[in-house]
């Protein structure tokens, strides 16, 4: 399954990743391929959480 994922930099230099398909579901990583990598974590308990909520 392919989820397409925005990463963008802030001030500080941390790279942000969000899942936009589901609001609020953020993670971020000091590289780009570990915001990456953190996503797809924070993508899976936002999915658990949404289905133990009944959405």
């Amino acid at each position: 399954m392919k989820l397409t994922i925005s990463l963008d930099r802030d001030e500080d230099g941390v790279w942000i990743a969000e899942y936009p398909s589901i609001p609020g579901c953020v993670s971020q990583g000091s590289t780009r391929e570990e915001a990456a990598e953190n996503i797809k974590e924070a993508i899976q308990i936002c999915l658990e959480v949404r289905a133990e909520q009944g959405f």
